[in-house]
């Protein structure tokens, strides 16, 4: 009995230490001193299969800023919240012998895939659709229960849960291929920009960032609209040293263009990226990158935990690149992405314990990150703002047992 009045006492305690809301000001180094907020990336996707309003409703549930949609166009121009035009991997398409005669072959950004296309089916026949989770080691008892929402559904959501909850919840949309959908006659702009008039929320103030991985697109959004815009980037690689390797835009390639990510997050591509856009969207290696182990010399990095895999549980951290200070220089917001809690996901340093990551990327000065698990996230967040160095007792018991909690899951067999 008396374990059980120790484990309510600690649980109290607990809850004390990380609030729902900052009970203590902390001065987080962002472009404008304030707290950073979370992205919930593809909703709240490590728990429910993501683009789905159950996974958007999950991630406000747990605390999330803004939700993230990737839009993509039906067959009838009507946008709808899927990572890919080609939806073979996150819906059961697949099951259903009606649709057997659409399985193609398409290229899209230079790649050659095949499958179901969203552009092929019209709105109606994607509402007979269900979503399936795309990766094979997280939950997939949730498979085949929920639709494929379309952008408008998504803000009824959000605007719905803002009501509930007292919050504004936000939206941060991306253009997913622009120059695919272009070349398709389905162009994605004119369609965001027309649903963001109707719903009152095309304006700089609105609760709203669109994001692309494309640099013209949103060159051209930054004319037809003042809503925030985002310049995402990407890369290929990293070296075994930590060097990122940097591909290129899209439309760059197309055009001839041999600037790549990496030139866009110099000084002077920074410069360029604050003529159109409010911030810049970097793959989380882009601030702080690791580095692998080679003990064979082969040229690759070792499977040093043993685990049968090459991720980034088996290398270790570098010394954090200087890009947040350049761009908050320029005045340029900083959300890079993507946070997981499993483990392949996190450098070996931080032994399993995903909170140490948000932690150190918080304290960078990023502006705000995309997370598949925002309820870890805020966690984190909080811990940090509620906490100043150094801890408090509360605070680090806190931290502590979420810690443990993390290190007990990683010692589980897998």
């Amino acid at each position: 009995m008396f374990a059980h009045i120790r484990l309510a006492l600690l649980a109290t305690v607990v809850a004390a230490a990380i609030p729902s809301t900052p009970a203590i000001a902390y001065s987080f180094k962002t472009l404008n001193n304030q707290t950073p907020i979370v992205i919930g990336h593809r909703g709240a996707s490590g728990y429910r299969p993501e683009h789905t309003l159950e996974s958007y409703a999950l991630a406000i549930e747990q605390g999330a800023d803004f939700i993230e949609p990737d839009l993509v166009s039906t067959k009838d121009g009507v946008l709808i919240a899927r990572h890919e035009v080609n939806i073979t991997g996150t819906t059961d398409v697949s099951t259903h012998p009606e649709f057997k005669d659409r399985y193609t072959t398409k290229t899209i950004d230079g790649v050659t895939e095949s499958g179901w296309f969203a552009d092929d089916f019209t709105l109606a026949e994607i509402k007979t659709l269900r979503a399936v989770e795309r990766l094979p080691f997280r939950d997939g008892s949730f498979n085949g229960l929920y639709q494929i929402p379309t952008l408008q559904e998504v803000i009824d959501l959000a605007k719905q849960k803002g009501k509930e909850t007292g919050r504004t919840i936000g939206i941060y949309p991306e253009t997913k291929h622009p120059t695919y959908h272009d070349s398709v006659g389905l162009s994605l702009e004119e369609p965001l920009i027309a649903t963001l008039e109707a719903n009152g929320w095309n304006s700089a103030d609105a609760p709203v960032f669109i994001q692309s991985f494309e640099v013209g697109n949103l060159k051209e959004l930054s004319q037809k609209t003042n809503v925030r815009l985002v310049q995402l980037t990407d890369a290929a690689d990293i070296s075994l040293d930590g060097t990122v390797i940097y591909n290129q835009p899209y439309d760059f390639v197309v055009s001839g263009n041999s600037l790549t990510y990496g030139d866009l997050l110099s000084n002077t591509g920074l410069a360029e990226i604050a003529t159109y856009a409010d911030g810049i969207g970097p793959w989380k290696r882009s601030l702080v990158s690791i580095a692998g182990v080679d003990s064979n010399n082969d040229g690759v990095a070792d499977d040093v935990n043993g685990d049968g895999l090459v991720n980034d549980a088996d290398k270790t951290l570098v010394a954090p690149s200087n890009l947040v200070d350049l761009a908050h220089t320029l005045g340029l917001l900083v959300h890079p992405y993507t946070f997981r809690n499993e483990d392949r996901y996190l450098a070996a340093d931080y032994q399993g314990n995903p909170l140490l990551e948000y932690k150190q990327f918080f304290k960078l000065g990023v502006d705000g990150l995309f997370t598949d698990f925002p309820d870890t996230a805020i966690a984190a967040r909080n811990n940090l703002a509620a906490v100043p160095e150094p801890s408090t007792i509360l605070g680090s018991l806190a931290f502590g047992i979420l810690a443990k909690r993390f290190s007990r899951k990683r010692q589980q067999p897998k």
